[in-house]
């Protein structure tokens, strides 16, 4: 890349993972990023000053506003929009597959924005590896190019990431771009990530593929072809920018520092940051987690040796100071989340986005129930609000917001009652065969009734049958319900008829006030006519078909559904 050479870096392979990056340090052997380098920013601060969420989040837009980006404001964190996923999990699922496929034109171009995300595939690491987030913002700027019209491409977004780090003093020595291939959303790219000091702050993606099953392009085992435009799809992690900012040992105490002390104090802990002994453990697992994932109980337990050994502690003792404090982190995090989803609307259910805010909910209550914190979960909820003053929607739903929790406090706690009686019944058939309480059993239970894992093993215990469930198990939930179910290939039964027909005009896009318009019939057949242009709107990304009339002649036809067909 232009923007390398000219701006004294080399490229290398790495010699751990052997991928490769570019670095301005001749010396450097290693990509920077964990396992391959360990985190060397807690308590040596990456940036000249710190910064809390709300100040990083400005330095970030008017960053690139001052450089010709126009700042959108941020969708819901539930995606109405799509059909194959129920939460937002990145800011290009804003774009997707409306802008991304040009269908439609985006909101600006290009555009900066903040977009709260949700992702529950690492539900079980949060807490545990010091890293982790279920709700975080995605910072980015994006720009949307067309063959004929290239706004930027490759070398200005290096440039520009290049002149924020830059701009944040950031030691150019210590920053490596590694190479990887993308994929995600039906779309797909180069890119590079940004990674200073073991962490990763940014991902830079060329999105230039889309998902075709006739494609040559093998990206992660599906095909892909080239699209007919092309976009920069970036993201930069706020809250990792925050962290960077402070150096402190954990994520959560650079982001949370007065909800995770007020919750410590109710669990009764004492988490004195400046008790350099204690600070240096959780820095420790911080950093040594980095190098593993932590959800397997395997895993944790080697993080769990290894910690203990750089500070000469035995292995419980380590388990008893760390686990309730990483219960401490995670309801501090799963709370962020709630309020994020209940405040965009979601209600908990058994079903799609609800089903996700419920597991999140309960898996809350259950923590807190394991460390006797008895404060209603609206009271965190409010606390977390009252640090986000630049989102006054919160406040104007929390009195919703604080009955939906008192509502699902109240059927958690009918459903613990009701869980221990049929985990009972179900562990005394398994007594009789003396088999183990299976897997698919516990996710049965989990699924129907809502019983946690926890609970059918203690339960379980005192009958004398035992369970055993992957430390993963919420993950793997979170995993099984994250997406839409795939829709069958639609079968056509005129796709012959449209084959030889010119594509239909969508005009809608353009003027999607028009009420009124001309056009002539391609065909008609089987109740179905075929325009050479509309401004009828088609059914699609949530948004239900226009109605109306046509009429030919002295003739009035009424239209009661506009449909899109690709043959």
């Amino acid at each position: 890349m232009i923007f390398f050479k000219n701006n004294g870096f080399v490229r290398k392979q790495c010699q751990k993972c052997g991928k490769f990056f570019w670095t301005r340090d001749p010396e450097r052997n290693t990509c920077g990023d964990a396992p391959c380098d360990p985190y060397s920013f807690i308590g040596n601060p990456v940036f000249s000053r710190e910064f809390d969420i709300s100040e990083m989040r400005e330095y970030y837009l008017s960053f690139f506003e001052a450089r010709g980006h126009k700042r959108i404001d941020r969708y819901p964190v539930v995606a109405r929009w799509r059909d194959d996923i129920y939460l937002t999990i990145a800011s290009i699922a804003d774009f997707q597959p409306f802008v991304t496929s040009g269908q439609v034109p985006p909101p600006a171009n290009p555009l900066t924005i903040s977009q709260p995300c949700i992702r529950l595939n690492d539900l079980d690491s949060v807490g545990r590896s010091g890293r982790h987030l279920t709700n975080f913002e995605m910072m980015a700027h994006h720009a949307f190019n067309k063959r004929d019209n290239e706004i930027y491409w490759k070398e200005h977004t290096l440039e520009l990431c290049d002149e924020l780090l830059t701009s944040l003093k950031v030691n150019p020595f210590a920053v490596t771009y590694k190479e990887e291939p993308w994929a995600g959303g039906g779309n797909a790219g180069p890119c590079v990530e940004v990674i200073v000091h073991g962490l990763e702050l940014a991902t830079l993606v060329f999105m230039d593929l889309k998902t075709d099953k006739k494609g040559d392009i093998l990206i992660k085992g599906e095909t892909y072809s080239k699209m007919d435009n092309y976009i920069v799809d970036t993201g930069y992690g706020l809250e990792r920018f925050v962290w960077a900012s402070k150096g402190s040992p954990t994520i959560y105490d650079a982001l949370f520092p007065g909800i995770v002390n007020e919750l410590m104090g109710l669990a009764g802990l004492e988490h004195e940051l400046d008790n350099s002994e204690y600070a240096n453990i959780l820095a420790q697992n911080a950093r040594l987690a980095g190098f593993m994932d932590v959800s397997e109980k395997a895993n944790l337990m080697e993080l769990r040796k290894k910690v203990a050994s750089s500070i000469g502690m035995t292995v419980d003792k380590l388990s008893a100071i760390m686990e309730p404090v990483e219960k401490v982190y995670s309801i501090t995090d799963h709370t962020r989340c709630l309020t994020f989803m209940l405040g965009d609307g979601i209600i908990p259910s058994n079903v799609k986005a609800g089903y996700l805010a419920r597991l999140v909910l309960r898996r809350t209550l259950r923590m807190m129930k394991d460390l006797d914190i008895r404060i209603p979960l609206s009271e965190i909820v409010d606390m977390h609000i009252k640090n986000m003053p630049e989102y006054p929607e919160f406040r104007e739903n929390f009195p919703v917001i604080q009955d939906i929790l008192e509502s699902e406090e109240e059927k958690f706690n009918i459903t613990m009652e009701r869980g221990r009686r049929i985990i009972q019944k179900s562990a005394s058939h398994f007594k009789k065969t003396g088999e183990k309480i299976p897997l698919s059993q516990l996710t049965e239970l989990y699924d129907s009734h809502g019983i946690p894992p926890e609970m059918a093993k203690e339960v379980a215990a005192e009958i004398g049958v035992d369970v055993e469930f992957p430390d993963n198990f919420y993950s793997i939930i979170g995993e099984l319900h994250n997406k839409a179910e795939e829709k069958e290939e639609e079968v056509i039964p005129f796709a012959e008829k449209l084959k030889h027909l010119p594509k239909t005009k969508r005009r809608f896009y353009d003027e999607p006030t028009r009420l009124e318009f001309e056009a002539v019939v391609l065909d008609v057949f089987d109740n179905h006519i075929v325009l050479d242009n509309t401004f009828f709107y088609a059914e699609g990304g949530g948004q239900p078909a226009d109605i109306g009339v046509i009429i030919a002649d002295d003739t009035v036809y009424r239209v009661v559904d506009v449909q899109v067909y690709e043959v």
